[in-house]
């Protein structure tokens, strides 16, 4: 431990050396001195002119991958963790009901307490704002596939043979968020050219930590998609159909596939465009704080020149795809919308069964549990936190957008992963840390925070 300790402190001093470095370049790229005092990085309701973001590309080579060690220790989180292991059979979760655990309408009982945009209108801090994107997105560099696993190695399993079962080209990253089945060991039987990375993080610190580690590694003209590990994909082609309508449809940042059973596939207000021979839903309203109006993220793609615009997924909130789309919809000159026809068809077959036999498991060779006591639908049901912590955080949420519409903040959300963001964008570091802490605390075997 002590070891661990001394060389996270070794990294952590050099990422401080390089972290002065880029400062400096800024400073100076931004018409300040070296000696000049740099602004400190402030809470949401105080108010300092933005610096301009410069072109990272440069620093972007430079920038090392991020442990989850790393981040945690930058939110304070690192070393007051303590982690005590538990015996390998797992005590079975208790019952509840599943469509609690995954309806989203239990995320927007209260009521909302900030002003809704009308359709179409936008907020005061960004008139004259335009998409000026200063690169150019590369249709040849194949997309950033991010897949992220916590345990139900059974639909894992599933869902990827669907995905590497396509000649579709992609750069997968995989990382399971300490799944305690199986499923890590399963992954590593699983072998494709097109898998760039595997990453077992130590801790599950909540699913927006992990897309945000992923969306750190992608390449700047890199298209990104992310596919739930719960998702069967049916059509083969699905990239190439995601890649003819951002082609067509410049002004599109997002696009998402429609959920299918168990959950209720019901859309918000859309319009259809169409334009020769591509056609998507728009996402017409995007309000805030309403109940499913945003494109869910079970398989979804996002164009480079949205994700230059808007950064990462909020660390800040980790309200996911429910603070995604009113980001984009409301407070950027980008479109979000639904990869459905007119007639409302998914142009790509999924399939989201969210529990299978054991009988039906095509890595039950890999399973080690005790499945008269559990298995890994249990294991995962008793560790999926998202509805508790939205209902718990859903004040910083409604914060956050109010923040924006007051023009308080920018659209652009930092990340832990990407130390440069931090350094040049608004950060609240004590929510990330609460947040974090809250997945920490509630999604694994059993961690204490220490005081």
């Amino acid at each position: 431990m002590k070891t661990n300790f001394e060389n996270l402190g070794k990294r952590l001093k050099e990422d401080c050396s390089r972290l002065s470095m880029f400062k400096q370049q800024l400073a100076k790229a931004i018409g300040k001195s070296e000696d000049s005092e740099q602004p400190e990085v402030i809470g949401p309701e105080e108010v300092i002119e933005q610096p301009k973001v410069i072109d990272q590309e440069e620093v972007m080579e430079q920038r090392e991958d991020i442990g989850q060690e790393e981040a945690m220790e930058q939110l304070g989180v690192t070393n007051k963790a303590e982690v005590v292991d538990q015996p390998e059979v797992i005590k079975k979760a208790e019952p509840m009901e599943r469509r609690k655990a995954i309806d989203k309408a239990d995320f927007n009982e209260q009521p909302e307490t900030i002003s809704k945009l009308k359709a179409g209108e936008k907020p005061a801090a960004m008139a004259g704002q335009a998409m000026r994107p200063s690169f150019k997105a590369n249709v040849e560099t194949p997309p950033f596939l991010s897949y992220i696993t916590f345990n139900r190695m059974g639909l894992t399993a599933r869902s990827l043979k669907s995905i590497l079962d396509t000649t579709e080209d992609f750069e997968m990253h995989i990382i399971d968020s300490n799944s305690r089945d199986d499923t890590w060991e399963y992954l590593q039987s699983v072998d494709d050219s097109r898998i760039k990375s595997k990453t077992r993080l130590a801790l599950n610190s909540g699913p927006v930590f992990a897309l945000n580690k992923n969306l750190a590694k992608r390449k700047k003209d890199q298209y990104y998609f992310t596919v739930d590990s719960d998702v069967v994909i049916k059509t083969k082609d699905w990239i190439t159909r995601f890649m003819k309508v951002f082609n067509e449809f410049p002004e599109v940042g997002l696009l998402g596939v429609q959920r299918t059973p168990p959950y209720i596939p019901i859309y918000p207000q859309v319009i259809t465009r169409s334009r020769n021979g591509a056609t998507y839903l728009e996402l017409k309203n995007g309000y805030v704080d309403v109940l499913l109006d945003f494109v869910h993220g079970c398989c979804m793609g996002m164009r480079p020149e949205l994700i230059e615009k808007i950064g990462y997924w909020s660390e800040e909130t980790c309200y996911g795809d429910g603070e995604l789309s009113p980001r984009i919809v409301n407070f950027t000159e980008f479109k979000a919308g639904f990869m459905s026809d007119q007639d409302r068809m998914p142009l790509i077959d999924i399939d989201m069964t969210q529990e299978i036999t054991c009988e039906e498991c095509i890595a039950r060779a890999w399973c080690k549990l005790n499945k008269d006591s559990d298995t890994c639908f249990n294991i995962h049901m008793g560790r999926y936190k998202n509805a508790p912590f939205a209902k718990k955080s859903k004040w910083k949420y409604l914060q956050f957008f109010k923040d924006l519409e007051e023009g308080k903040r920018t659209v652009y959300c930092a990340s832990v992963f990407d130390p440069i963001s931090i350094a040049t964008h608004d950060y609240n570091k004590e929510w990330a840390k609460e947040n974090m802490e809250f997945y920490i605390e509630n999604s694994n075997e059993k961690v204490n925070i220490l005081e």
